[in-house]
C-alpha cells in the first residue's frame, strides 16, 4: 500500500515537470525563424547598432519581443518599418537571407552607401526614400518579381537605369525622383504591365519617352530631366502628367501609318498599260468614262465647297455671338460695379499720356481706333492706420471718372475693425508709362524693392513726394489681353483691408502691364528672420503672435469675406510685409489668375523656395484651395516659432524639411521647447507655446479636410493674443 501511493507521487512530480517544461518551451528556446534572426542580427550591425527598443547586436528573439518596427507572421519576420529614427550606417548583402519578409521602410533616415545587390526575393514594398544612398540601381532589381511598390527618391543616386524591368510586371509605383540618375529608360520598362505611378523628377535621364507610351499610367512626373524628342500622343492622355523642364520637340508624335508602296515601273520593253481603257471591245462607253468622272469630281467640289461656305458662316455667326455676350457681360460689369460720377473733366495735359475726352471716346470706338480708357475714382480714404505717406494724390487726372462699388462682406466676422466693413469707393487709377518711368527712375535697380513671383516691384515717388509699390508684371503675363486686365484691376482694387496692400492704380498702354500699390514697407518677413534685419531683435513672442493674427485675417478676409471667394495661391513670408511698428500687409492678393500662366514654372532659386509652402495636393494635383492656403499658413506659423526656413540644405538631412522634422514633436512639450527660436527662447508662456503649436499641427495635415477653416485659426490667436495681454497685465501687447 505505501509503495502503491510512492509510485503515485512520483507518477504526479514527472508529469508536473513535463507540464512546466512543454509550456516554458517557447522561452526557453527561441521562436523567432532562426534565418530571420541572423539577417536582422547582420542588418543592425550594418546600421551601427542605433538605440531601438528592443533591438540586440546578436540573438533574441524579434518576434516574440516585440523590437521596434519589426512586424512578424507567425515565427516569420514579415516587415522592418523604421521611419525618421535618424539611423546611419548602410544596408549590406545580408538583407537578401530575410525567409519572408514583404515590406522594408526605411524612409527619411541618414542611411548611406549604396542599394545591396542580394535582396529578398519576396519583397512586396521597398521604400528607401530620403535618405543618402549613392552608387546606381542594382541590376538584381529583375529578381525581384513580387514587387508592388518602390520608391528611392531624395537620395544621391546615379547612373543608368539598369535593363531589368521585365519580370516587374507586378509593380504599380516606382519613385526615382530627385536623384542624379542619367542615361536613358531602358526597353524592359515597356513590360511594366501594372505600372501607374512613375516619378522620375529632377535627374538627369535623357532620351525619348516611347517606352512609356503603353503602360497604364495615371500618375507620370518627369520634370526637370534631359528627355528630348516629340511626346508620345498616348502620353498625353495620363490624367495626371508632368512635364516641364525637359528640351522636348513642340511637336507631337504623329500615330504610324502603313506606307504605301510605290508603284512599280514596268519591266523594259514592256508596254504600258492602258489604266483608261481595259477592254477596247467596250466602244463608245470606255470614251465616255473619263467624262463621267469628270462630272462627279466637279460635283463632289461643289458639295465640298458648299459644305466649306456653311461651316465658315456658321463659325462667324459664332464668334459673332460670343462677341456681343461677351461685350455684354462687359457692359453689365461697368453698369453693376462702375456707377460713373457727375463730376466735370479736366482737360489732359498730354495726348501722348491720355485717352481723349469723354465725348470723343464713343467715336473713336465706332472707327475702330484703338485708344486705351482711364478708370479713376474719387481718393476717398477709410480709417485703416496708414501712414501719412500713404495718402496718394497724383498731379494728373485722367479724362474718365468712375467709381469702383468694393466688395460687400457677406458676414461680421469677430476680430475685423467697423472700418473695414463699410461700402466707401475706393480708387483705382491709370497711369501712363512715362510718369511711372519719372517715378521709378526709368525702373532702376537702385529703386528695385523685391523679386516677386509674378514680376519686380520697384519703389516709386510721385511729383508731389508720396510713395509707390509699381509691379511690373514679367514677358508672360504683359500679354494678358487688355479687358481681362482692366477686370483684373477692377476686382483687386476692391480688396479693401488693414492687412492687404491696397491697389490705387495700373498702367497698359504700350504692351506693358503694370500694377501699383500704395507704399506700406520695404521689409517682408523673410528679411526679418532670415537677413539679419535689426527688426529681428524686436520680433518677440507676443509680436510673433500679431504677425501670425493680422496675416491670418487677411487671409480670413479674402477666404470668407469676398464674393466669390479668393485663393491667394502665394502665401508665404515674402509675401508679408512689415513696417517699423510690425504693422502686417499682405501682397500679391487677389492675383491667382496671373500664377497659371507659365510664367511662375521658369523662377529664380528664391521664388522656387516658395514651392516649400505648397499644400501636398497643390504639389500631386495642381489643387489650389483655401485649404491649401491654409497649410502655407500653417508653414509661415512654424518659422515664426522656430526661426528656421522650410527647407535648409545647410542643416542636418532629416532636419532639412522644416515640416517633416517638426509634425512629430509638437505635442512633445519638451521636445517643442527645444526647436523654439533661440531669440525668444524662454520669454513666452508654455501654454501660449502649446497652443501655437497646436494650430500649426491642425494647418499642416497632409488631408485638407483635416485642416481648420482660418477663420476657426483667427479666433484661437486672439484668445492667445489676449491671455498673453492679460497675464502681463499690458494694454497694449
Amino acid at each position: 500500500m505505501l509503495f502503491a501511493r510512492v509510485h503515485c507521487l512520483n507518477l504526479r512530480l514527472f508529469l508536473w515537470i513535463g507540464l512546466m517544461l512543454i509550456l516554458g518551451l517557447p522561452y526557453c528556446c527561441a521562436y523567432t525563424n532562426e534565418l530571420d534572426v541572423s539577417a536582422i542580427n547582420s542588418f543592425y550591425a550594418a546600421l551601427g547598432s542605433p538605440p531601438l527598443p528592443g533591438w540586440v547586436l546578436s540573438g533574441g528573439d524579434p518576434c516574440v519581443e516585440g523590437w521596434q518596427g519589426v512586424q512578424c507572421v507567425d515565427s516569420n519576420i514579415t516587415g522592418i518599418v523604421i521611419n525618421a529614427a535618424n539611423l546611419g550606417g548602410q544596408l549590406d548583402d545580408g538583407l537578401g537571407n530575410f525567409s519572408s519578409i514583404t515590406t522594408i521602410d526605411l524612409s527619411n533616415n541618414n542611411i548611406g552607401g549604396g542599394i545591396p545587390e542580394n535582396l529578398p526575393l519576396t519583397l512586396h514594398k521597398f521604400f528607401l526614400s530620403a535618405n543618402q544612398f549613392t552608387g546606381s540601381i542594382p541590376s538584381s532589381l529583375s529578381k525581384l518579381t513580387l514587387l508592388t511598390d518602390m520608391s528611392v527618391n531624395n537620395n544621391h543616386l546615379t547612373g543608368d537605369l539598369p535593363d531589368a524591368f521585365s519580370s516587374l510586371t507586378g509593380l504599380i509605383n516606382f519613385d526615382l525622383s530627385v536623384n542624379n540618375i542619367s542615361g536613358q529608360l531602358p526597353p524592359s520598362m515597356g513590360s511594366l504591365s501594372s505600372l501607374t505611378t512613375l516619378h522620375v523628377q529632377n535627374n538627369q535621364l535623357s532620351g525619348i519617352l516611347n517606352v512609356l507610351e503603353d503602360l497604364p499610367l495615371k500618375d507620370l512626373n518627369i520634370e526637370n530631366n534631359l528627355f528630348s524628342g516629340p511626346v508620345p500622343e498616348k502620353l498625353l492622355n495620363i490624367p495626371n502628367f508632368k512635364k516641364d523642364g525637359n528640351p522636348f520637340n513642340t511637336s507631337i508624335t504623329p500615330s504610324s501609318a502603313p506606307r504605301q508602296s510605290p508603284p512599280q515601273a514596268p519591266p523594259s520593253g514592256s508596254p504600258i498599260p492602258d489604266t483608261m481603257h481595259t477592254n477596247s471591245s467596250d466602244g463608245p462607253s470606255s470614251q465616255e468614262s473619263p467624262h463621267k468622272l469628270s462630272t462627279v469630281k466637279i460635283i463632289g467640289y461643289v458639295v465640298v465647297a458648299l459644305f466649306l461656305v456653311i461651316v465658315i458662316v456658321l463659325m462667324v455667326i459664332f464668334c459673332l455671338s460670343k462677341c456681343q455676350e461677351r461685350k455684354s457681360k462687359h457692359d453689365e460689369l461697368f453698369r453693376s460695379q462702375v456707377g460713373r460720377t457727375e463730376m466735370g473733366y479736366r482737360k489732359p495735359r498730354s495726348e501722348e499720356h491720355f485717352a481723349e475726352t469723354k465725348n470723343k471716346v464713343p467715336e473713336a470706338a465706332k472707327k475702330g481706333h484703338r485708344e486705351r480708357k482711364e478708370y479713376v475714382t474719387d481718393m476717398a480714404m477709410t480709417s485703416i492706420n496708414m501712414s501719412e505717406t500713404a495718402d496718394i494724390v497724383m498731379p494728373h487726372l485722367p479724362v474718365e471718372n468712375v467709381t469702383v462699388t468694393p466688395i460687400v462682406p457677406r458676414k461680421n466676422v469677430v476680430g475685423h475693425s467697423p472700418e473695414m466693413m463699410n461700402t466707401t469707393p475706393t480708387s483705382v487709377r491709370s497711369f501712363s508709362v512715362g510718369d511711372l518711368q519719372q517715378y521709378t527712375d526709368s525702373f532702376s535697380e537702385e529703386n528695385l524693392i523685391r523679386d516677386d513671383r509674378l514680376g519686380k516691384v520697384y519703389l516709386a515717388q510721385s511729383s508731389d513726394g508720396k510713395l509707390l509699390e509699381v509691379m511690373k508684371l514679367d514677358n508672360v503675363n504683359s500679354r494678358v489681353p487688355a479687358d481681362d486686365f482692366l477686370e483684373l484691376v477692377l476686382a483687386v482694387s476692391e480688396l479693401r483691408h488693414p492687412n492687404i496692400l491696397e491697389l490705387v492704380g495700373y498702367c497698359a498702354e504700350f504692351d506693358q502691364r503694370l500694377l501699383v500699390y500704395r507704399y506700406f514697407s520695404k521689409k517682408t518677413l523673410h528679411d526679418i528672420l532670415y537677413v539679419g534685419d535689426d527688426l529681428n531683435t524686436r520680433l518677440s513672442w507676443t509680436a510673433r503672435l500679431k504677425v501670425a493674427l493680422g496675416a491670418a485675417k487677411a487671409l480670413e478676409y479674402l477666404h470668407e469675406d469676398c464674393q466669390p471667394s479668393l485663393v491667394h495661391q502665394n502665401f508665404g513670408p515674402a509675401n508679408l510685409l512689415l513696417n517699423d511698428e510690425l504693422a502686417v500687409c499682405v501682397t500679391e492678393c487677389g492675383l491667382s489668375s496671373l500664377m497659371s500662366t507659365n510664367s511662375v514654372t521658369q523662377l529664380s532659386g528664391r521664388m522656387r523656395a516658395m514651392y516649400n509652402y505648397e499644400a501636398p495636393e497643390v504639389n500631386e494635383y495642381g489643387k489650389f484651395t483655401d485649404r491649401s492656403d491654409v497649410y502655407s499658413f500653417g508653414v509661415v506659423m512654424l518659422e515664426l516659432l522656430t526661426g528656421r526656413k522650410p527647407y535648409d540644405s545647410a542643416r542636418p538631412h532629416y532636419e532639412q524639411h522644416l515640416v517633416r522634422w517638426a509634425s512629430s514633436q509638437l505635442y512633445d512639450i519638451n521636445a517643442l521647447s527645444k526647436m523654439v527660436d533661440p531669440l525668444i527662447s524662454g520669454s513666452y508662456p508654455e501654454k501660449s507655446l502649446s497652443c501655437f503649436a497646436d494650430i500649426i499641427s491642425r494647418c499642416i495635415q497632409q488631408e485638407p479636410e483635416f485642416r481648420p477653416p482660418i477663420s476657426e485659426v483667427v479666433q484661437d490667436l486672439i484668445r492667445m493674443v489676449n491671455d498673453v495681454k492679460h497675464a502681463t497685465n499690458d494694454d497694449h501687447v
